[in-house]
C-alpha cells in the first residue's frame, strides 16, 4: 500500500450517528428483541440494494405486512441523523493533508438526506451506496467496485468502518482496514500510519 492511502470511511456508526436503536424501537414502543422478531428480514436489505422504494419497504416491514406510518417514522429518522462527534474535524484535516476520501456506505437513498442535513460530500464524495451499486459490504463484489469507482486498486485503500465482517472481508482483499470505536482513537490511529 502506497504512503498515503485512499481511505474509504463506512458511514451509519462511523460518520453519522445510526438512529436505528433508538428511534424505531421507541417509534413501535418495544425492545430490539420485540422488533426485530416482527420485522421482516430481508425488506431492509432490499430498500438497501435499491431493489424496493421507500412505500414499498414500509408496506413490507413487519413479517405480518401490519400498516407503518412511513412519512412520520421517516421524518424522525431523518431528524436523529448527526455527526458522531469529531469526525467533521477529522475529516477536513485529512482533506487538507491531501488524503483521498470516499463514502462507502450500504444504505438505501435516505443518504441523500444525510446530505441535506450534514453536508457529507463538503468532505468527501459519495462514491459507492449500495442502493446505486447494488452491492453491499462484505460482498468481495463491494470493495472491488469501490476501489474502482475511487480509481485506485483494492491494496491501495484504507477502510474506516464499524463492523467487524467488514473490516475482516476488506482485509481478506488485501485491503488495509482499522475497526472505527471513535473520532479521538482514529484520529491516533491514523496519525501513527503518517495521515495526519
Amino acid at each position: 500500500m502506497s504512503s498515503r492511502p485512499t481511505i474509504l470511511f463506512d458511514v451509519m456508526g462511523t460518520l453519522v450517528k445510526d438512529p436505528f436503536p433508538s428511534v424505531f424501537t421507541r417509534f413501535f414502543d418495544c425492545s430490539l428483541e420485540e422488533l426485530f422478531a416482527r420485522k421482516s428480514p430481508t425488506a431492509w436489505l432490499r430498500f438497501e440494494f435499491g431493489e424496493i422504494d421507500e412505500a414499498t419497504f414500509f408496506d413490507q416491514f413487519f413479517r405480518d405486512e401490519a400498516p407503518v406510518d412511513g412519512p412520520k417514522l421517516r421524518e424522525r429518522v431523518f431528524a436523529a441523523y448527526e455527526w458522531i462527534e469529531g469526525m467533521p474535524q477529522l475529516l477536513k484535516d485529512l482533506k487538507a493533508g491531501g488524503t483521498d476520501l470516499h463514502a462507502f456506505s450500504n444504505y438505501p437513498d435516505w443518504y441523500l438526506a444525510i446530505e441535506r442535513k450534514l453536508g457529507i460530500s463538503e468532505y468527501l464524495p459519495w462514491t459507492s451506496v449500495s442502493c446505486n451499486t447494488a452491492l453491499r459490504k462484505p460482498d468481495p463484489a463491494a470493495y472491488q467496485e469501490t476501489a474502482r469507482l475511487a480509481g485506485v486498486q483494492p491494496q491501495d485503500c484504507l477502510l474506516i468502518d464499524d463492523s467487524e465482517p467488514n473490516i475482516h472481508a476488506a482485509r481478506g482483499l488485501g485491503m488495509a482496514a482499522v475497526k472505527f470505536s471513535g473520532a479521538a482513537d482514529l484520529r491516533h490511529e491514523l496519525g501513527s500510519r503518517g495521515l495526519l
